[in-house]
């Protein structure tokens, strides 16, 4: 292992992340019309876990040199991590239980400037001038993409819409949930570097595989708990549904690694906007499917979005 190999490995390890999340993404969404919204999100950690299991057993008995020491604030880091990550998917889904769904997609989009924000301000990363503009443009690129038939006219159309009718709601459920995606990438580096402070020399893969285990361990007792408590049949659902949570679990177990990973070599605001890769893919599949095409606004905003992942590769 070189310093040269991992100047640039975050990169693929990112983009690989992304595909895999898209592909888990593919899988959620049958299960969530099955199951439900958080139960679904239940299974991304549950059938997740056996993998991340795997991993690490795998890297711990097989020559990476053995179980690390964790203190805590490694747990610290990691339970922020892990728990404003399930927060984030409770305020994304009550933002859009309000009357316009892609205004409140449009505020949690701002996760990549926040991460920008909580970054400097918790782990004192300050990413540098080409970095913010490339947050900036792939910020405003993923908006443009997220507008609905008729662009702006349209969004100001549905804002108006809902001024007076729970916008105010809309706005903090959105803008929370982009915060708290924003402080699970923040509390996973964190914790990953964290975890390089005690035990020198920690290879990044060593330190991503220890992330997701107890990140998806802690995920699936909290969230697991909070369900079976409340709706006492989900687990039955959950257990006939395994074939398609298997693979949705799987698929984001080996996003997860790979985000982890990344998240060991490169600071969380450059891995977050690279990850916007991940906007691109499936736009561009779902564009492949139903053969349409773009509009100006679109086309503006796969530019801007192209800019941005070019601008933060660029630092290297």
């Amino acid at each position: 292992m070189t310093l040269s190999w991992i100047a640039w490995a975050w990169i693929p390890l990112t983009l690989w992340a992304a595909l895999a999340q898209t592909a888990r993404n593919a899988a959620q969404r049958s299960l969530t019309a099955e199951l439900g919204t958080l139960a679904a999100t239940l299974v991304r950690f549950l059938y997740g876990l056996p993998l991340a299991t795997a991993w690490v057993a795998g890297l711990t008995f097989w020559g990476a040199g053995g179980i690390p020491q964790f203190n805590g604030v490694y747990a610290a880091w990691l339970a922020m991590g892990a728990l404003t990550q399930v927060g984030a998917t409770a305020f994304l889904l009550l933002a859009m239980k309000e009357r316009n769904f892609v205004l409140a997609v449009a505020y949690s989009k701002t996760e990549v400037l926040q991460v920008a924000l909580f970054s400097a301000v918790l782990l004192h990363e300050l990413p540098g001038p080409l970095a913010l503009g490339a947050m900036a443009a792939a910020t405003v690129g993923v908006v443009l993409l997220s507008l609905p038939p008729g662009g702006w006219r349209a969004l100001r159309a549905g804002s108006s819409a809902t001024a007076g009718q729970g916008s105010g709601r809309l706005v903090v459920y959105g803008l929370a949930s982009g915060a708290c995606f924003a402080l699970a990438s923040v509390g996973f580096r964190g914790a990953s570097l964290a975890l390089a402070e005690v035990n020198a020399g920690v290879a990044p893969w060593v330190a991503g595989a220890w992330g997701v285990f107890w990140a998806q361990l802690l995920q699936s007792v909290v969230l697991g708990g909070w369900l079976l408590a409340r709706q006492p049949g989900v687990a039955g659902a959950i257990a006939r549904a395994w074939r398609m949570s298997v693979v949705a679990g799987s698929m984001g177990a080996v996003a997860s690694i790979a985000w982890f990973t990344a998240y060991a070599m490169r600071p969380a605001s450059d891995v977050r906007t690279l990850g916007l890769v991940e906007v691109l893919f499936s736009y561009l599949v779902s564009r492949r499917v139903f053969r349409e095409s773009l509009t100006r606004t679109e086309g503006a905003g796969l530019a801007l979005v192209l800019a941005g992942l070019v601008g933060i590769c660029a630092q290297w």
